[in-house]
């Protein structure tokens, strides 16, 4: 009798989550989706709520989110776009925060430009020997802002413009370098710390190559701030999501995939 009765309380829950249970969409910029998808397993299977997830540049989501795209959360790769939506009225108020903090790299699967499994990233910027240099378009990804500073702070901003190739979005740019269009690119480091965790194959290892992790001090923090869209204000699972982002397992994927955690 107690058996049955456990069970059909179990049920009886496992119904209610199952109704209260939500599907939404999320914008997420290009920079950070592979880790997201890590983050939205994990928070699927213990929230039962569904993610739909959507991947680009900060630059373009922030002229759909302005025309009304359906999204409830948007993951920036940058603080200055949420925060001009917030300032437009089109985020609920108290609601961005910053979920990481990325870092830049300069990569390259040519291995002419790889010695002894070593990217020396400065020399080959200031030697200028390589066919094309991807970043992605600064007017539209933080990360193609970073890699403007790091060429401005080197004194090579003029002198390579024109082996430059722009990518919409830092995935587009690391796209270029691992099909050989661009000999060399700036790629965000959590990019370059997936290459490592690929299988022991020969097609993984042809596209392996080599990093140089930029300096710090040669561009600012890349702060990647998340906000709670207008769309999302009544919804569960957009509260849910970001309430999961800032919490213990989230922070162990985060880290784990070449982000730093934001200080408090």
């Amino acid at each position: 009798m107690i058996m049955r009765k456990m069970l059909l309380i179990a049920v009886c829950c496992s119904a209610v989550q199952g109704a209260l249970a939500e599907s939404i969409n999320v914008a997420v910029a290009a920079n950070f989706v592979s880790t997201f998808k890590l983050l939205a397993a994990d928070f699927e299977v213990s929230s039962g709520h569904t993610l739909k997830i959507s991947s680009g540049s900060s630059g373009r989501f922030y002229a759909q989110i302005k025309n009304g795209a359906p999204f409830y959360v948007f993951f920036s790769a940058d603080q200055s776009t949420p925060q001009r939506l917030e300032a437009e009225g089109l985020v609920v108020a108290g609601s961005r925060l910053t979920y990481a903090v990325g870092a830049l790299a300069l990569w390259s699967a040519n291995p002419r430009l790889v010695v002894d499994g070593v990217l020396d990233g400065a020399q080959v910027l200031h030697g200028g020997d390589f066919n094309k240099l991807a970043l992605a378009n600064p007017r539209l990804a933080p990360y193609g802002v970073a890699a403007l500073e790091v060429l401005t702070a080197l004194g090579l901003r003029e002198a390579n413009r024109n082996k430059w190739v722009q990518g919409e979005n830092i995935a587009q740019t690391y796209q270029f370098v691992s099909t050989g269009n661009a000999d060399v690119g700036f790629v965000a480091l959590s990019q370059v710390s997936q290459i490592s965790k690929l299988s022991q194959t020969r097609e993984a290892e042809a596209v392996r190559g080599a990093a140089w992790l930029v300096p710090a001090e040669l561009y600012q923090p890349i702060m990647q701030d998340a906000v709670l869209l207008r769309r999302g204000e009544t919804s569960q699972a957009a509260h849910a999501l970001l309430r999961y982002v800032r919490g213990a397992e989230a922070r162990v994927i985060i880290e784990a995939n070449g982000y730093r955690w934001p200080a408090p």
